[in-house]
């Protein structure tokens, strides 16, 4: 499956991961001095779209230095060098980041402290497991898991080598989204009875006809642990800048449609305003009309049911409605709205009140993570509960049939053939379970 032994890599990450610490060993000067004890270094994996909104983002961060990146297409890797190398510039810090085809070789560095792990979604727990062992700290893009199982996997491991996690559930950090979780908690429209969480469709099995491999691109490793397939220019676009973003999200093996791409971003805001981080809803039940793409309803133990409904006009978008005995709250990346008082979306709450984790920039809540040893804003635990319940929802509409989830197991409750489905096969020598 790859040039790099997974043996020689577990003993030479072994050594590392008991060396390796959040202090890296680089000495850089240059304008805005930061001393070398307070130098992050990073190595980024995954060279698509969503990597250059990280590289500026977590390097904005004064503490933060690129100094490796890997990806399986050359020509992006190349490119993703070259704008690293140029932020690294005008930060007036001078470090040569190096390109890797292989993720595991720049795991093998001890000199890099941390990973920011930005690949398609079927990448994410063998990286994130590959990470822990070699005592990287990791910030890895939602949605975090593929299946539940590999969600768990990734929380595991991350406690047994005692690493800081932050997942790109980014929202937590924006204010409207923050404001509207608080009013909730607090009780200023009563108690909630429904949510409505407007996404867009479920999970697709992918049929996309087989073209050429462009030049460059190692499709095997970018297939990796799934079960292969041909190329389509869909799945991998020749340019990670120009044109639609990929859609392996949209297809079984890769990604898991619009209900994890967005949905790990709404119902994430929906799980933290309903107290339920690090748990889910206790059932769930599907559409009556077979192939329909909308209208599951979560129930909570609770009481409360959270529906996947596109309640909102035209131009609201992915949003979430929180809907209780004395009033509404519409939130999303464009507006906060509150009825029937209008000024709760612009007056902040009382001292007394209780509060949530105050984060207003998501990538240095997680460098400030790294160098207290603390949990960030959006822990594995809470992006493993989040994509969890993005899985399920999918596995809903999949089966067609009312399922009892049993959030503390994480089990289906008597349904043997939706617990087969909170897993999936790997391909070749690849083993996220291996840690």
């Amino acid at each position: 499956m790859s040039k790099m032994n997974r043996r020689n890599f577990i003993g030479k990450t072994a050594v590392g991961a008991a060396a390796v610490t959040v202090i890296p060993r680089h000495v850089l000067g240059g304008n805005g001095f930061v001393a070398a004890s307070d130098r992050i270094n990073l190595g980024y994996i995954g060279a698509g779209k969503q990597i250059y909104t990280l590289l500026g983002g977590i390097g904005g961060c004064k503490e933060t230095v690129a100094v490796a990146a890997s990806d399986v297409f050359e020509s992006k890797l190349q490119t993703l060098v070259e704008t690293a190398n140029k932020n690294n510039a005008q930060k007036d810090i001078n470090a040569n980041v190096k390109g890797y085809h292989y993720y595991r070789e720049l795991l093998e560095r001890s000199d890099i402290d941390a990973v920011v792990i930005a690949t398609p979604d079927h990448w994410h727990a063998q990286m994130v497991v590959d990470a822990a062992k070699a005592g990287k700290d990791i910030y890895c893009e939602k949605p975090l898991a593929l299946t539940v199982s590999e969600g768990r996997a990734m929380v595991n491991a991350t406690r047994k080598y005692d690493r800081v996690f932050q997942t790109g559930n980014m929202q937590r950090s924006w204010r409207d989204f923050r404001h509207a979780v608080e009013l909730v908690r607090n009780g200023y429209i009563g108690d909630i009875k429904e949510v409505n969480v407007s996404v867009g469709e479920p999970i697709q099995q992918c049929n996309l006809p087989t073209e050429e491999v462009p030049a460059g691109l190692d499709w095997n490793e970018w297939i990796g642990p799934s079960l292969y397939r041909g190329y389509n220019n869909v799945l991998c676009p020749t340019s990670a800048h120009k044109g639609p973003w990929a859609w392996w999200r949209g297809y079984r093996d890769f990604g898991g449609g619009l209900i994890t791409d967005w949905g790990a971003h709404m119902f994430d805001i929906t799980q933290w305003a309903l107290g339920m981080d690090g748990s889910g809803p206790a059932q769930l039940l599907p559409p009556t009309v077979p192939a329909q793409t909308h209208g599951l309803t979560m129930v909570y133990e609770n009481g409360i049911r959270v529906n996947h409904k596109l309640w909102g006009g035209p131009k609201d978008g992915n949003a979430i409605q929180f809907i209780g005995t004395e009033g509404k709250i519409e939130v999303s990346r464009s507006f906060l709205r509150t009825f029937p008082n209008e000024k709760l979306a612009t007056t902040e709450i009382k001292e007394t009140d209780e509060r949530v984790y105050f984060s207003d920039n998501h990538y240095q809540d997680w460098v400030d993570a790294m160098k207290t040893r603390s949990k960030p804003i959006s822990d594995v635990e809470i992006g493993h509960s989040t994509s969890a319940v993005c899985n399920i929802v999918n596995i809903g509409y999949e089966l067609q049939r009312p399922l009892l989830w049993n959030a503390e197991a994480e089990q289906f409750v008597g349904d043997d053939w939706a617990n087969m489905m909170l897993n999936r096969p790997y391909r070749g020598k690849w083993d996220y379970t291996d840690f």
